[in-house]
């Protein structure tokens, strides 16, 4: 894998990668299109683009509710799903890989790494939806073992927000819908800012019971990086099982 160099802000005339298969430009339409150039770029990609994106920034905040949910979060831990720290200034990596899952579905990795004093990763690996053309399906954690939906819409000034719905315990026959008591709900916004050259973003999951869970928010700068052979996608992006239901 070698690496590109990247220039900001992304040539106005190409702000995205219109010959590929984004899952985002799915979802998201011609609304695609009103998109920042940066987020256009950086949400624009696929398997067949040969690119990946991969961000170094830090969180001016990593925060979680009440000290009730500590086992909740570090059970979550053991499967990168969620996590029990929380702190200030951390520093902060995510990892965007595009690829063909086993079952020849479009795939993109969202894997955050958190560098508190014991490094800590919050997983998703992400599909388009064979139900509804708007949806993207959210694989969580390193086993895919819970689902949800994301919505997408496009924020002013071309920022992206992003709200989950309807999770799903995908580990399970039938995969059943997860109830209300254990259902996260994220919001996640993410957007440009032209005067820093960086990308912001501001995460909250709550739940409809106990309120606030976890969240995070702070900054970063991307780097393109080539990927022309799959085998060159670092393994640790993958998840450990990959789960046939969409």
């Amino acid at each position: 894998m070698t690496t590109a160099t990247t220039a900001h802000p992304a040539p106005a005339a190409q702000p995205a990668h219109p010959a590929t298969d984004s899952i985002f430009r799915r979802a998201l339409g011609p609304a695609f299109e009103r998109l920042h150039p940066q987020l256009q770029r950086r949400f624009g990609f696929s398997s067949r683009s040969g690119v990946a994106c991969l961000g170094t920034g830090r969180m001016d905040q990593v925060w979680h509710g009440s000290p009730a949910l500590r086992p909740f979060l570090r059970f979550g831990a053991t499967r990168n799903l969620l996590f029990p720290e929380q702190g200030r200034d951390i520093d902060f990596t995510i990892a965007n890989y595009a690829y063909l899952d086993r079952f020849g579905r479009e795939t993109v990795t969202f894997v955050r790494t958190f560098q508190f004093a014991r490094p800590r990763r919050f997983d998703a690996t992400m599909i388009a939806s064979d139900r509804d053309p708007r949806l993207v399906v959210d694989f969580l954690g390193t086993h895919q073992h819970i689902a949800a939906d994301l919505r997408f819409r496009v924020t002013r000034p071309g920022g992206l927000l992003i709200t989950t719905h309807g999770q799903r315990f995908t580990g399970l026959p039938g995969a059943p819908g997860c109830p209300s008591a254990l259902t996260g709900h994220a919001r996640v916004h993410e957007w440009y800012d032209d005067r820093a050259d960086r990308f912001r973003i501001d995460v909250q999951v709550t739940n409809p019971l106990i309120g606030p869970v976890l969240g995070y928010s702070g900054s970063f700068r991307a780097e393109y990086v080539e990927v022309t052979d799959p085998a060159a996608i670092p393994g640790y992006v993958r998840p450990v099982r990959e789960c046939p239901r969409s």
